[in-house]
């Protein structure tokens, strides 16, 4: 008689430790067991033999809906399934419909829950022009956590949220635990820096970075975390791409904050003097991407444990938007979603950092971080049954080959790459296997943090 409906047996990458022959029992939706040895009995059983099973990773960072009629859920989902990613947590600056009360979260939760091949959370943000009135609302309704700019891209759909303004959102949120993400670079310092780049007449590869230089970054971050630590307001930096950054962040944790910070994959891959001068505007990414000497200090922030997550930042502009001569004339950010794990995977091995890294960062600590670890997030009983399964095959990554991206361009086309997300189990549904995404729209669920309380301490 199976005791299971499903096992896993293959090496487990938990985030303290690697399971050889280890295996994982599902039962219904959730995990049953973790063990190693003897595959218990299931109704359906797979011996993975080298395999990978890892956590489904949670992508905290996705623009489904930047460009309207583009790419939306059923497109970034089903990006999301084919690269491991079984949760994704997407932003609020949708093209047409910021997402800036309790009206606009259910409305978005309504539209991706048709969509959605695997779950999904969302993040809520203000309208300046409101102010911080209808936070407790978006709580309300179920958002992961907010998100904030100190730099204006749109004054509607992307607008920069001034210093009190910003101080007032962070005291309104912290009684409920959850986490202020903000956009780190300083409004007034890009803006300087833009008109010093036009001024020289420099349209090519080069004018981004120089137009967004370190310290407008730096700036920012300072600001973002000294209006936590005024407040009592978990502060989050949402994208650092220079190793000064997760210095800044550890001082304040190091002084009993609550100061988390992200790193993209592209920060962890790409840089300037390679990537960006041979690919243009489809290395475009707010902040930019760096030299890379800066790639390397942030694989050792990596490995010392002071970064809190890794993410995708995933937008997918068409092409058009993303191969204008002049660099500064493009829209910013990169898809992601597809490569994100094998990414991180062949980094990691590359440099010697333990695969441990890879479930704490991409799962365990995505989960604690928007308070959805009461089910997801880790490879443990009672848990959703999120999984990966990746297998040691090299291949050289082509977006528009695999035909689950909504555009066929990406930054990683030709990177080699050593494992492969063979398959991917949403709740203990498999929803990708051999190439093919198995999820049909509406089959992914909209998941909400507990009732909001505060949280005892800082995520590492």
């Amino acid at each position: 008689m199976a005791d299971f409906d499903l096992v896993l047996k293959g090496t487990l990458v938990l985030p303290d430790l690697i399971v050889e022959a280890g295996h994982i029992g599902v039962i219904g939706e959730r995990i049953a067991v973790v063990g190693q040895g003897a595959m218990p009995a299931a109704k359906e059983s797979h011996d993975l033999g080298r395999a990978l099973i890892l956590p489904g990773a949670i992508d905290g960072q996705v623009h489904s809906l930047s460009q309207k009629d583009q790419e939306d859920f059923i497109w970034s989902t089903r990006s999301a399934a084919a690269g491991g990613v079984t949760t994704i947590v997407d932003m609020p600056y949708d093209e047409g419909d910021l997402v800036c009360s309790g009206n606009a979260v259910r409305r978005k939760i309504a539209h991706a829950g048709a969509q959605a091949r695997v779950d999904f959370a969302l993040y809520g943000t203000v309208d300046p022009e409101e102010g911080s009135l209808r936070i407790p609302e978006m709580v309300e309704a179920g958002v992961a956590a907010f998100k904030f700019s100190t730099f204006g891209t749109d004054p509607k759909r992307f607008p920069r949220i001034p210093a009190a303004l910003l101080e007032d959102c962070f005291a309104t949120i912290a009684p409920t635990g959850l986490t202020a993400g903000v956009h780190n670079e300083d409004d007034e310092a890009v803006r300087a820096a833009i008109e010093k780049v036009k001024a020289a007449g420099i349209t090519d590869y080069r004018a981004h970075a120089l137009s967004r230089p370190p310290l407008t970054e730096l700036l920012a971050t300072n600001q973002i975390y000294e209006t936590g630590a005024a407040t009592g307001c978990p502060a989050h930096v949402v994208h650092c791409s220079v190793g000064r950054g997760y210095d800044i962040a550890r001082s304040y944790r190091n002084q009993g904050f609550r100061a988390t910070i992200e790193c993209c994959i592209h920060y962890l891959v790409l840089d300037e003097e390679n990537d960006v001068r041979r690919l243009g505007g489809k290395a475009k990414i707010n902040p930019p991407i760096r030299p890379r000497a800066e790639v390397e200090k942030l694989w050792r922030h990596v490995a010392e444990g002071n970064v809190t997550l890794v993410s995708t930042d995933h937008v997918s502009w068409s092409e058009n938007r993303k191969t204008n001569p002049d660099m500064l004339a493009n829209s910013s950010g990169v898809p992601g979603l597809e490569v994100m794990v094998p990414l991180f995977i062949k980094g990691a091995l590359e440099r010697g950092i333990p695969l441990t890294r890879a479930a704490e960062l991409m799962a365990l600590n995505p989960a604690r971080h928007f308070r959805l670890d009461h089910e997801k997030g880790a490879l443990e009983v009672g848990k959703h049954a999120d999984i990966a399964v990746l297998t040691p095959e090299r291949y050289v990554y082509d977006a528009a080959e695999s035909g689950n991206n909504v555009v066929g361009w990406s930054p990683y086309n030709g990177i080699h790459l050593p494992w492969r997300v063979a398959a991917t189990y949403n709740r203990g549904r498999k929803v990708y296997e051999g190439g093919k995404v198995l999820a049909a729209p509406g089959d992914g669920r909209f998941v909400r943090p507990l009732a909001s309380l505060p949280l005892a301490g800082p995520v590492a």
